[in-house]
């Protein structure tokens, strides 16, 4: 298993409304493709204005091949343009995609 985390550094004033697209668009767009999200938070302590989650994966290829269908999936395109009419919502994402060690309780 590999597991993604996603790191999304708001444009300032735009959390309420990425929280929105990903808890009414977004997240049930993962699941219609196939992305298996393990969590979404925000800092309490540390970086503001971000959202960070992580996904599950089984391998690389599965991750190119879902991130591709659902890039391009005609609702997802509707509802992030949609979101983004006064301008966009994330100003830069990082990501990193992990491998649990053997000892780790999460595998």
């Amino acid at each position: 298993m590999l597991y993604e985390l996603r790191v999304y550094e708001m444009v300032p004033g735009k959390m309420a409304d990425i929280n929105a697209r990903f808890g009414n668009v977004t997240t049930k767009l993962f699941a219609k493709h196939g992305i298996r999200v393990v969590g979404f938070w925000e800092n309490v302590i540390g970086t503001s204005n971000q959202l960070i989650y992580m996904v599950a994966w089984e391998s690389l290829a599965e991750r190119e091949q879902k991130w591709d269908t659902f890039g391009v999936d005609p609702e997802w395109l509707q509802a992030r343009a949609a979101s983004e009419e006064n301008g966009p919502l994330v100003a830069r994402v990082t990501n990193s995609i992990l491998r649990p060690t053997p000892y780790s309780p999460m595998k």
